[in-house]
């Protein structure tokens, strides 16, 4: 009962500000507070152990990545003690380097934006701070200001909700709670990014054979279809995905699911010697 009330509870809500919705104001609103609260989660970092240490402006510490384009979504089964020793040396033939603002705006063949790009890297090479850095820089309108709403979840926080069911719009209510206060339950109108940060951490099946085709965002079903859909593109086709990963990960999703392969190295020669 208590589910079935809730269920009501969010579709009046959504009902009640369809309407606002077709106006700009209300997704304006909605992102200011948005990017306030994302400003306020991502502009310090805690060094050692998790919010223990003293904060640092991410700002002041993040160094620019090497990261490099191509590759593919397949397992490589070198270790990874292997792949660090070798992630930093020079590539014996030149590779194509993509910049951390430039990661979602790449595109095949110069048109639309490739809706999924997959970035790989070893443990502890600067994934998570990546992401992190893409979602401050939107949220200090510094860059990246074609997208409307950017939402960053790690699989370590969709692990816990593995047992409940959503639909997508709740996923994002759950998660960012402006969107819900704000009314907003259709995203098809919006330029949107969905981060998904450590695949390798993921403990949900991501059954991409045998999960049911689900299209509609305000359908409930359990976190792993909503997520193979969005992968796949049944669900919201419009969004723009980012999903970091260690290699050995990467095979979870069907290759051909991921737009584009990038691959963080470590640090250029020049950066290394700073």
């Amino acid at each position: 009962m208590r589910t079935v009330g809730k269920r009501k509870k969010h579709a009046n809500v959504c009902e009640i500000h369809r309407e606002d919705q077709e106006s700009s104001e209300v997704p304006t609103v909605c992102q200011r507070e948005l990017k306030s609260n994302l400003k306020k989660k991502f502009q310090c970092v805690f060094e050692g152990i998790a919010k223990a240490g003293n904060p640092t402006l991410l700002n002041e510490i993040y160094t620019e990545l090497y990261i490099t384009e191509g590759g593919t979504a397949e397992v490589n089964e070198e270790h990874e003690v292997r792949q660090i020793e070798t992630a930093s040396r020079k590539p014996t033939r030149p590779e194509t380097t993509i910049r951390q603002e430039d990661l979602l705006k790449a595109s095949a063949g110069g048109e639309e934006p490739i809706r999924t790009v997959m970035t790989k890297g070893v443990a502890g090479i600067g994934k998570t701070v990546l992401t992190q850095k893409f979602t401050l820089e939107w949220a200090e309108d510094k860059d990246h200001q074609d997208i409307q709403f950017t939402f960053p979840f790690t699989f370590r926080e969709l692990n816990v909700l593995r047992e409940k069911k959503f639909s997508l719009v709740e996923l994002v209510h759950h998660f960012f709670s402006e969107t819900r206060a704000a009314g907003i339950c259709r995203f098809e109108k919006f330029q949107v990014v969905f981060i998904f940060d450590g695949l390798d951490e993921c403990r949900l099946p991501l059954d991409f054979h045998n999960n049911e085709i689900l299209t509609d965002v305000t359908e409930s079903a359990s976190v792993d279809v909503l997520l193979t859909n969005l992968i796949r593109g049944k669900l919201l086709p419009s969004a723009r995905l980012w999903i970091t990963t260690r290699p050995a990960a990467a095979n979870q999703i069907p290759p051909e699911c991921v737009g584009m392969v990038t691959e963080v190295r470590g640090f250029t020669d020049p950066q290394k010697e700073e």
